[in-house]
């Protein structure tokens, strides 16, 4: 039984790959969470270089938090995690503190909630980087895409998106989004878009 509890531990870690927080590992709870990849993560901030440090970002539908924590460490001004499941979101603040990321905040709530009611007053000038990875064939991506294309942005933002296999279509996106990156792992499929003005 311990070798087998060993083991989920291992699988539930994670590992921030640069910046202040280099190595740093962190434990996500049992349940429906699916991490980004190591390589996918890593790919995804060698595309952003360099732009990482003093943005303001949104984290949505954080889960583990691997994708904001890592901003975090590579210099971000602030991060919101927007997470629904209670257990996710609590293990979050919680490392938040032990970590003394003091620029950070854990929001409980779905996503598209958050962005139609909170997400304005919490920063009336949009974020400036937004992660966009929900749950695979949910069909949350449509309705963040939706509510993301009419708030929430700063001029000039990137937005990240992830999706699941093909026949997992990415929904229409809007028009001043222009595409700047993509990629594939495994069943994971991976963009970066610039929201121009």
């Amino acid at each position: 039984m311990s070798g087998h509890y060993d083991r989920g531990r291992q699988q539930r870690q994670l590992r921030i790959i640069a910046g202040s927080w280099r190595g740093r590992r962190f434990r996500f709870p049992e349940g429906t969470i699916r991490p980004t990849p190591d390589r996918v993560r890593e790919t995804l901030f060698n595309w952003l270089q360099d732009r990482i440090e003093g943005l303001h970002c949104l984290d949505l539908y954080a889960g583990s938090g691997a994708l904001g924590l890592e901003a975090l460490s590579r210099g971000a001004a602030s991060v919101v995690f927007v997470e629904q499941q209670r257990a996710a979101s609590m293990t979050l603040e919680r490392l938040l503190m032990e970590w003394h990321a003091l620029d950070a905040q854990v929001v409980c709530d779905e996503a598209r909630h958050f962005l139609s009611t909170r997400a304005a007053p919490m920063r009336p000038r949009g974020f400036d980087l937004v992660f966009v990875d929900p749950p695979y064939t949910s069909g949350e991506l449509k309705l963040a895409i939706e509510a993301l294309g009419r708030a929430g942005l700063a001029p000039g933002a990137r937005i990240y998106i992830e999706c699941g296999p093909v026949p997992e279509a990415l929904p229409p996106l809007p028009a001043h989004w222009r595409e700047l990156h993509a990629g594939k792992a495994g069943e994971v499929r991976y963009y970066l878009y610039a929201a121009e003005q």
